[in-house]
């Protein structure tokens, strides 16, 4: 653990979390220009409390997957084998289908392509199959008039993301991840998860409720409540090989951190460029803002980012941004302060956004500064 007297507030309130019962298992990671400078974790790894949650514990993050996928498409526009205004379907050009021809990749990063869930009735074990669903999703009329306003795409997202970077690049984005990022920087992080790695992945406790979406509307309902909108009935070793970047990532807070801490740092990672300063402006600049269609918030998008303001659930940094994830893991980054954290953990709560456990830590920390 890295438990540097300056964040010693910080420390105390990780501990009184677990004490209080707030947490079953978790971990809390901050890098500050280039360096991890907080790092703790603690609990249990399984829902009997036999097992530690440790250093090298892989969490589930859900949504928080999302910002890899960001990452992986902006590091194409980044090498000029893309750009964020240019047709889908100038890389995937079933895509053109049912009026979606004029759809940007930017308005597909940033939720506003009107495909946030399926239409139509559908065995859930089909997300296991790459080329029905983007053949679905390609095939698909928008949910509303693309481009007018976003609305969260909590599984198509990973799937249009994932086309356009196979189309553009030929890999997959879980293999890119893994040879351009996790393994040249040492990072633990995962989009398809081997067999092998399946004993350090942590089990999930579920939330004792149901999350609140507001007024329920049909693009409510075909996003997140109908039978097949996520995969269902196949196990969690299915779960943990599928490569879903919108959802089911498996990461390290510690290696989460300090991928995002690139992004506050103006591209930089341990002396190499992932992105250049350009490229992570284009990457987060505001897209669209708004009610979202889906989730109950005013939200700010960038190209598969959320942005700080008006929510404000990644710290007091106007221009800070990140993503969250089902249960409450989340991850962040804060240009201003070349500041960057994650939290990840085990026991889920109902919160879509802001789960509480974390506003606090990432409150403290930057008291801490």
């Amino acid at each position: 653990m890295i438990l540097s007297t300056r964040f010693a507030p910080l420390a105390e309130a990780f501990e009184a979390s677990m004490a209080e019962g707030a947490e079953l298992g978790a971990r809390f990671t901050l890098a500050e220009r280039g360096e991890v400078v907080f790092d703790m974790w603690g609990g249990f790894a399984n829902r009997a409390r036999s097992k530690p949650f440790g250093p090298d514990t892989l969490t589930p993050v859900f949504s928080t997957t999302k910002a890899l996928a960001a990452i992986l498409i902006a590091r194409l526009v980044d090498e000029d084998r893309l750009t964020y205004g240019q047709p889908v379907a100038s890389v995937w050009p079933e895509f053109a289908q049912a009026g979606k021809a004029e759809i940007t990749v930017g308005q597909v990063m940033s939720h506003q392509d009107g495909l946030a869930g399926l239409a139509e009735p559908m065995d859930p074990g089909l997300w296991l199959d790459w080329n029905v669903i983007i053949a679905k999703l390609a095939a698909m009329a928008p949910l509303w008039p693309p481009g007018t306003a976003s609305g969260y795409h909590p599984m198509t997202f990973g799937f249009t993301a994932g086309e356009i970077f196979r189309r553009v690049d030929g890999r997959t984005m879980g293999r890119a991840l893994r040879e351009d990022i996790a393994d040249p920087f040492d990072l633990d992080l995962w989009i398809g998860l081997p067999d092998a790695e399946f004993p350090r992945v942590a089990e999930l406790e579920r939330p004792h409720r149901s999350a609140d979406f507001g007024k329920i509307t049909e693009v409510k309902r075909l996003a997140f409540l109908t039978k097949w909108a996520a995969l269902g009935g196949r196990g969690a070793g299915a779960w943990r090989r599928a490569e879903i970047p919108s959802a089911n990532g498996h990461v390290t807070a510690f290696g989460l951190t300090r991928l995002m801490n690139a992004l506050a740092c103006g591209g930089e990672l341990d002396g190499h460029a992932i992105l250049k300063p350009e490229t992570v402006e284009a990457l987060t600049r505001e897209r669209v803002f708004g009610q979202d269609l889906v989730l109950p918030f005013q939200i700010s998008w960038a190209a598969g980012l959320m942005r700080n303001t008006p929510n404000m659930i990644y710290g007091p940094g106007e221009k800070s941004f990140g993503h969250s994830g089902w249960g409450g893991s989340c991850t962040f980054a804060d240009p201003d302060r070349g500041l960057s954290g994650a939290y990840v953990m085990n026991r889920q709560s109902p919160e879509l956004i802001g789960d509480p456990r974390a506003v606090k830590l990432i409150k403290i920390a930057y008291a801490c500064l």
